[in-house]
This record gives C-alpha cells, sequence and structure tokens, in this order.
C-alpha cells in the first residue's frame, strides 16, 4: 500500500531540491531543523521543536534536482521517494509517495488518511515557502 501526493509549484525545481535537504531551509515549510544536509548514505535527525519530537531518516537515494528517497519509521519502516518534475521552466511537480502500510492494519483506513493529511500539509506549506516568503506556516495546524 502507498500514498501519492502531488503539488505544482512555480519555481525550478532547484529550489524545491534544495528546500528539503539544506538544514538552513527545511525549518521554513517542514521540520524545525535538520541535523545535516541531506546525502546519499547519511542517517538525518528531523527535529520538532513545537512538539519536542524527533525522528531519525536514512536517506537511500538522492539525485540532484530530481529525486530524494528516504527510510523513515512509524512501527513499521515506510520509504519516501519525492520527485521533482520540471514540465516547463520555472514550473515543478513535486510528488511524495510513501510505501509500507500494512494492508492488513485494523487502523490502515485512519494511517492512511492522517499520512496523507500530512504530506498535503508540508507541501502546502512548501508552496507558500518557495512561492510567496511565507515561513510561519509550518507547526501552524494544531
Amino acid at each position: 500500500m502507498n500514498n501519492v501526493t502531488r503539488i505544482q509549484i512555480y519555481k525550478p525545481a532547484s529550489e524545491a531540491f534544495e528546500a528539503f535537504v539544506d538544514p538552513a531551509r527545511i525549518g521554513n515549510f517542514w521540520f524545525s531543523s535538520s541535523s545535516a544536509r541531506w546525502e546519499e548514505g547519511k542517517t538525518i535527525t528531523l527535529r520538532y521543536e513545537e512538539y519536542d519530537a524527533q525522528g531519525d531518516i536514512d536517506i537511500l537515494t538522492i539525485e540532484k534536482d530530481r529525486r530524494i528517497v528516504f527510510k523513515w519509521s512509524y512501527g513499521d519502516d515506510h520509504v519516501v521517494t519525492i520527485r521533482l518534475e520540471e514540465p516547463e521552466p520555472g514550473v515543478t511537480i513535486v510528488e511524495v509517495t510513501e510505501e509500507g502500510f500494512d494492508e492488513n492494519d485494523a487502523n490502515l483506513i485512519g494511517s492512511l488518511l492522517g499520512n496523507k493529511e500530512g504530506w498535503v500539509y508540508a507541501l502546502t506549506c512548501l508552496k507558500a515557502y518557495l512561492e510567496f516568503g511565507v515561513t510561519r506556516l509550518r507547526a501552524g495546524l494544531v
């Protein structure tokens, strides 16, 4: 089972890519901090200061300005693939696919819906940050 979320952003793929992998930028739209620049083979600690929470991700694949693949755990290992496609200059489609949901989980629908809500919110914050410079949406969902 997997979840797919997509959004169109009116910025080059390179800017969207850097927003994810650069620790100085990720706090503007998603996690409050990232322990290091995302590079293939690294384990990165992501932190939410507002919720006093953190977790590690393992970076599996990095293709500059095109694709990021990482693994994180919610009890089960989930693999997240972020694809960046620039169909025309200055326009990027960001697609996030998260795989690893247990089809036999009694709360499967709830898990899929909660996951989808999280990705829609993260990508909406990414769009607001890149297109309009809004940095205060992150962690605004209560």
